[in-house]
């Protein structure tokens, strides 16, 4: 008898925690998938949130970086956190070197699969 009632203990703690981590890895697969928007600076990876002195304005010193071999980067200045950009935000974030942005797309971690990237105000 104290055999049943441990092992239905345990089945039932078996299925409880299947059912936690399924509704865990629901949850955090339909969060990353959620289209959102960004606003911030286009800049690059060496720099980050802010440009050394003296070289130049922002977008000068982002293209000097990049050419360099720096990557372009989502810097968000008011939340002090700087995002990675996909291939694809690399080829559009280029025109907006320097300049406040809204970038759309897909957050993952630190990096954005970007969809589009425009000017802000």
């Amino acid at each position: 008898m104290r055999f049943m009632k441990a092992t239905s203990i345990s089945l039932a703690l078996v299925i409880v925690l299947t059912a936690s981590v399924t509704s865990i890895g629901r949850n955090g697969k339909s969060n990353a998938s959620a289209e959102t928007s960004i606003v911030g600076y286009i800049s690059d990876s060496h720099c980050g949130l802010h440009h050394m002195k003296g070289m130049g304005d922002d977008k000068a010193c982002t293209l000097m970086c990049v050419k360099g071999g720096s990557k372009f980067v989502l810097a968000d200045r008011d939340h002090k956190r700087v995002y990675q950009l996909d291939k694809a935000g690399q080829e559009k974030a280029r025109e907006f070197a320097g300049q406040k942005v809204k970038v759309t797309g897909t957050l993952r971690g630190r990096t954005i699969r970007v969809t589009g990237i425009e000017a802000a105000s």
